[in-house]
């Protein structure tokens, strides 16, 4: 029914201005204890599953955990549930949460990935979007990341952030490709419903960068970063050959996939799928899984009509594309009987492209993702 593992810790040192999470500050016996209600909620499901390809702690911020708590909540999940020795064990890491040592006892507790939340390497855009990191932070934390073994190491950034150029983001591209990580996530600001941002800035505010701006920084990366070295395999990101992530390509491929902890969504391949989510309160959370009767928020089993459309909107996010041959094994017909005059209209305006057996997103398509996804819902 799944073969990925995603684990959502969150809690937060506090809450950044841009962010939309659910994330909480914690107090030190919740950090105890939430390991432990995650192998809780683990056992409240069946085994018998392929072994887990991947395993991602995302938040919030995971790295407030213990590396002694986060070992045992491994060592947990394997004596549930079987872990390919090829899996890709992934840590969302704040970079002013961590340090050598505890990158180190991370790494010993089995994390093999480091996802680093820089965000921006100047210290004006950090402070603006209400990050508890400096600069320096975050390149220590990457050379102590580097020095305690990691081989994997992966950097988010933002673009178009209030009163950003194109030049400081020229330049920001510029020192990430110098510390050269194996993988590059890259977002566009967005302001969100109950965010601090979303309090401060009206629609259209002149501080906020416009849409042709916004298109010059997703153009600019993908130049940048390409000609670097870097293959643009999903729409926000970028990896070096061989260090794609696989836990979010396994989201774009419809893999299976299990989340624990509050807030979590899942995917469970029975039948077409079954999606559903954890309650994002923590109480009502931790009371579920005591009670041995977790909340499943928003549970909708699939119909073949939601698992094809979600097979093109998820697959055309990767450069990799469509294969059309695979969407007919799936789902026993043609591409073009379900969507013929919609992939038409799209290649006509060159948002995709169809080449041999696989429809893929152009760069303009790229930047004009969600017009493309609306003509398969």
């Amino acid at each position: 029914m799944f073969n990925r593992l995603y684990v959502h810790v969150p809690f937060c040192v506090k809450k950044c201005h841009y962010c939309a999470f659910v994330s909480t500050s914690p107090e030190e016996a919740e950090l105890s204890e939430y390991p432990v209600l995650l192998l809780h909620e683990l056992q409240l499901h069946t085994t018998g599953n392929t072994p887990l390809a991947s395993i991602y702690f995302g938040g919030g911020t995971p790295s407030l955990l213990q590396p002694q708590h986060l070992s045992e909540l491994l060592d947990g999940i394997k004596a549930h549930t079987p872990i390919r020795e090829d899996a890709e064990i992934t840590l969302e890491a704040n970079p002013g949460t961590v340090d050598g040592a505890s990158l180190k006892e991370f790494r010993k507790a089995g994390i093999n990935r480091i996802s680093l939340g820089i965000q921006s390497f100047e210290d004006h855009f950090l402070k603006t979007l209400g990050r508890i990191h400096t600069v320096e932070q975050s390149r220590q934390a990457f050379l102590d990341a580097r020095e305690t073994g990691f081989t994997n190491i992966s950097i988010d950034l933002i673009h178009s952030l209030p009163g950003q150029s194109l030049d400081q983001w020229r330049s920001e591209l510029q020192h990430a490709i110098e510390l050269s990580p194996e993988h590059i996530s890259i977002y566009g600001l967005t302001i969100e419903d109950g965010t601090h941002f979303a309090r401060t800035y009206v629609p259209d505010s002149p501080e906020l960068v416009d849409d042709d701006l916004s298109a010059d920084m997703f153009e600019l990366a993908d130049k940048l970063l390409t000609a670097a070295g870097f293959e643009h395999y999903e729409i926000a990101n970028y990896a070096r050959p061989g260090y794609r992530s696989q836990h979010n390509s396994g989201y774009w491929s419809r893999d299976g996939y299990l989340g624990l902890g509050v807030a979590a969504h899942s995917l469970l391949l029975d039948g077409y799928g079954v999606r559903f989510s954890n309650p994002d309160n923590l109480l009502e959370y931790r009371q579920g899984i005591l009670s041995a009767r977790p909340a499943r928020i928003d549970e909708h089993k699939l119909t073949l009509d939601d698992a094809m459309s979600e097979f093109m909107f998820l697959g055309l996010r990767l450069s990799d594309g469509v294969n059309l041959r695979d969407f007919e094994r799936a789902f026993g017909r043609s591409l073009e009987s379900a969507y013929g005059p919609a992939t038409t209209a799209l290649e006509q305006l060159g948002l995709v492209v169809r080449k041999d057996e696989v429809l893929a997103l152009t760069l303009k398509g790229m930047l004009l993702s969600n017009q493309v996804f609306a003509r398969f819902l």
